[in-house]
């Protein structure tokens, strides 16, 4: 055994028995050693995109997996931790312009870098079930059930509104859009309409709803929240403003009315104006002899169309010339075009109640349209000068200047005002979703093939199931001028599955959420090449553990429980919710070193380039460079980031450092759900500590082999020195079992500190076969409870120490169990006062009665001596904590 801890030596050895034996492959079913089957746990992070190298956020994701999967097995579960790779999307596009490779070889390599990067952690994965989402053997599943939903008519075609960048010639994503412009070339973003395939997630709106309000305890409340508000559900009511505005053959325009839905009917008597989206029919009407209104509209169509992007985007409109019938007054009602209104949500309209709804204010009074109280809150004053929050109350608020609904509340005025649009035939009550049918379409290379045909008679033509996968060629490689699928003719050339005749492929590749969606469950049915899931499926799902950033806390989470609700009502699955808990970890922080240029831009600098400056409270005001003494200014601490050079290498830490070191420090600095900040010093401090372990198990080695053949059954014999020691050990372990039940791994971390504090302080006798048998416990303890965090060290000392001879190999040695005898102390020690003032200890039988403790205090040696020797006039005990003499 060598005498100074080599992280390098001693993980490459615990990786290479791991791997020369298999250990982390998993099967269903397993059994103990008394043939009883374990009961199963499937915990697994999310997958990553393969980037090019981990960075620390997936140390600690995966070090958290970890840790729960390693503790599982000891305790008996039959635990599968697998891992994949998100392996389409644009990121492999974007560098195969940049580099003039294929997506595929740069995806390739990469998966290969960090798969080696993972390896290196020591993370028990079970690589048998490795999957990647540009494997045709995986996304020939993503095909096949697309087809099935095509055939029970869950997917469908229609014409979408999409971010149209006619520089790249590419469809962009909402979020690719900046200030109107594509985030790549430049171009400003135009709308075009152009036919897509979408998913009726809308159809499961409601048990999605439901489902997340009520069946997933086991989620983070926020999560939940921002499910529940994504889906949106609204009670309100749909109602018509008739009018009789006609096209150019004649006819009405949408049947001569325009349609609204509400949430707030009982403002409808404060209806101003009306405002209808840059695509609209009446819009298009209005435009057509109006060239300053056609150039308005044209301006409204660029730009992203994200409900986010418009709630920030300044409102703006402009008058159509037209008017609309208020239902209840009869009174004209102008119709104004508003950038700030979607046409793919509702009907493409909406009424401007300016007097209480915040957007129509600020629109009214930018506008100068007219502001018209209709709810009143007693005791508050209606001013049109300013916004107050009070306006939109609906609570409290009064109905007036609405004639017959004078006086009633928001609900009652709600109520009637709908019973009489329904009477006119206008309007009804209605729910309305937030959520809107998934579009999957994606006018990108990289990504799983459509797998439809398009033949000149026959239309759009499923790719026959047996003709599955259709393979996306790997060699082609974007410049920036479009798919390159649309021109490739050994991909699009094909024959129609129906007529024979020539035809041609789909170009459009899925949505990468789509390849997420399921994965998980790929996972339990590797090497299926018949079966998208198999009964193994049956076996492990639910999942009883996700882990993930909460970045992903709405779509990716939301998708995968709509695919898995349709894969159990087309018989695939038996279960309703894929994942049972969830755990959302929160980010690695640094700190942000930068300066302006000279140019006017930002030049951010390596945390170890500079050296902090401290006011008088210790706290930081700024930086210096190292190299030159220049003045850097201190950003504070901030997530991670390549392009902000606060980013920390795992591979460099663990080439010098260990990985058990990188592991410590993760599991340590921070509870898993909170950020944590990255501390050089911390880093130091967690590899010091396993220096100490591994010196320590080094000294005690005879006398860890002495303890572990002696019998140690009569605890009750055992030197004081020994059974404080074990009091203080299953103390610390009794705390750490219920941490890693609440996956409160920082506070584990902290136990295993306290422990081999007592074990290196206890002062026990030589030679003493109890006094060595506690020894061997305790190290025994520590190095079982904090395997999980750092594998490695503690396997190598287990083997080492002659553990693995007694309780077999660390991977399955049983978890060790707390002593309840051992919390129950002999003697108890309290704090003795005397007059008042700490002079010292008193160690009493933890059964001594309060008379016992009084004579024991009037004796002791710090007692005489402050009391000069006169006896005590009285003695004081606060039981179990101390004793105070009164001379």
């Amino acid at each position: 055994m060598q005498e100074r801890y080599n992280p390098n030596a001693v993980e490459s050895t615990a990786q290479q028995a791991w791997r020369q034996n298999d250990v982390y492959r998993v099967s269903e079913h397993a059994v103990n050693a008394s043939g009883a089957e374990k009961p199963k746990f499937y915990a697994c992070s999310m997958l990553p995109y393969p980037s090019g190298k981990l960075h620390m956020g997936h140390v600690r994701n995966y070090t958290i997996n970890d840790m729960m999967a390693r503790q599982l097995r000891m305790r008996g579960y039959n635990v599968l931790m697998p891992m994949g790779w998100d392996a389409f999307g644009m990121p492999a596009e974007n560098a195969a312009i940049k580099s003039k490779v294929p997506p595929a070889k740069w995806t390739y390599d990469n998966i290969a870098y960090m798969k080696k990067q993972m390896q290196a952690m020591g993370l028990a994965i079970d690589w048998s079930r490795e999957m990647s989402a540009c494997d045709p053997a995986y996304y020939k599943w993503n095909q096949w059930l697309f087809l099935k939903m095509l055939e029970k008519g869950i997917a469908y075609r229609k014409t979408q509104v999409v971010n149209w960048d006619p520089v790249d010639q590419t469809v962009l994503a909402n979020e690719q859009v900046i200030d109107g412009r594509g985030w790549r070339s430049g171009a400003l973003v135009e709308k075009r309409e152009i036919p897509g395939y979408y998913l009726r997630i809308t159809d499961y709106a409601e048990e999605l709803l439901e489902q997340v309000r009520t069946g997933l305890p086991g989620w983070p409340e926020r999560v939940r929240l921002m499910q529940e508000n994504w889906i949106g559900k609204s009670e309100g009511v749909r109602f018509a403003f008739p009018h009789a505005i006609r096209d150019e053959s004649g006819q009405l325009v949408q049947d001569g009315r325009l349609y609204v839905f509400t949430t707030r009917a009982d403002t409808i008597m404060g209806v101003t104006f009306c405002a209808v989206a840059p695509e609209h029919p009446l819009a298009a009407l209005a435009a057509r002899d109006n060239p300053a209104l056609a150039e308005f509209i044209e301006r409204c169509k660029l730009g992203g169309t994200t409900e986010a992007e418009l709630a920030t985007r300044e409102k703006e409109g402009m008058p159509t010339g037209l008017a609309v019938t208020h239902p209840l007054t009869g009174l004209p009602v102008d119709v104004w075009v508003g950038n700030y209104v979607l046409m793919s949500y509702g009907d493409g309209a909406v009424m401007g109640v300016p007097a209480h709804d915040e957007r129509d204010f600020a629109f009214a009074r930018k506008y100068g349209l007219e502001i018209r109280q209709v709810v009143d809150v007693a005791g508050k004053d209606y001013s049109t000068d300013a916004w107050q929050e009070w306006y939109a109350d609906k609570q409290s608020g009064r109905l007036v200047h609405s004639g017959k609904y004078d006086g009633l509340s928001s609900k009652q005025a709600i109520d009637a005002i709908a019973a009489d649009l329904s009477g006119q035939g206008l309007g009804e009550k209605q729910t309305t979703w937030r959520l809107r049918d998934w579009g999957i379409s994606r006018q990108r290379y990289w990504g799983t093939p459509i797998p439809i045909i398009h033949c000149d008679d026959c239309g759009p033509v499923p790719v026959p199931e047996k003709d599955l996968p259709v393979v996306l060629p790997e060699d082609l490689i974007p410049d920036g001028s479009g798919n390159p699928l649309a021109r490739n003719e050994a991909f699009l050339s094909c024959a129609c599955p129906r007529c024979g005749k020539p035809a041609r492929r789909e170009t459009d590749t899925m949505d990468t959420f789509v390849d997420s969606a399921w994965y998980f469950m790929r996972y339990t049915s590797p090497g299926n090449d018949n079966a998208m899931v198999d009964d193994r499926n049956d076996y492990w799902m639910p999942m009883d553990q996700y882990i993930g950033g909460i970045e992903h806390a709405v779509l990716h989470l939301l998708y995968a429980r709509f695919w898995t609700k349709v894969m159990r009502d087309l018989g695939m699955v038996k279960f309703d919710e894929p994942f049972t808990r969830l755990l959302c970890q929160g980010m690695v922080l640094n700190h942000i070193y930068s300066r302006k240029t000279e140019h006017g831009g930002i030049e951010y600098f390596w945390p170890e380039e500079v050296e902090n400056v401290y006011d008088a409270k210790g706290a930081i005001t700024g930086a210096r460079r190292k190299s030159d003494g220049s003045e850097v200014s201190y950003g504070g601490v901030g997530t991670m980031s390549k392009s902000k050079n606060n980013g920390v290498d795992p591979q460099s830490l663990i080439d010098t450092l260990g990985a058990d070191t990188a592991r410590l420090f993760v599991m340590f600095a921070s509870p898993p759900e909170q950020t944590l900040e990255w501390s050089d010093s911390g880093v130091e401090g967690a590899n010091r500590f396993l220096r100490r372990l591994w010196s320590h198990a080094c000294g005690q080695r005879d006398a860890v082999q002495r303890g572990l053949a002696a019998a140690a059954s009569a605890w009750q014999d055992a030197p004081a020195a020994a059974k404080d020691l074990r009091r203080e050990i299953h103390t610390l372990l009794k705390q750490a079992d219920y941490d890693y039940q609440r996956i409160q791994y920082n506070t584990v971390v902290s136990a295993c500190m306290k422990m081999l504090n007592a074990i290196e302080s206890a002062t026990l006798p030589d030679g003493d076969p109890l006094a060595d048998a506690a020894r061997a416990e305790s190290l025994g303890v520590l190095l079982r409870v904090l395997y999980p965090v750092v594998p490695h060290i503690t396997w190598q000392l287990w083997q080492e120490l002659g553990y693995a001879a007694v309780y077999g190999d660390l991977l399955d040695a049983p978890w060790p169990q707390v002593d309840e005898g051992a919390l129950v102390a002999d003697e108890i020690e309290l704090m003795l006062q005397v007059n008042g003032k700490l002079r010292g200890a008193l160690r009493v039988a933890a059964a001594a009665s309060r008379e016992q403790i009084e004579a024991q205090a009037a004796t002791h040696e710090a007692v005489e001596r402050f009391l000069e020797g006169r006896p005590p006039k009285r003695v004081i005990v606060v039981p179990g904590k101390l004793v105070n003499v009164v001379g």
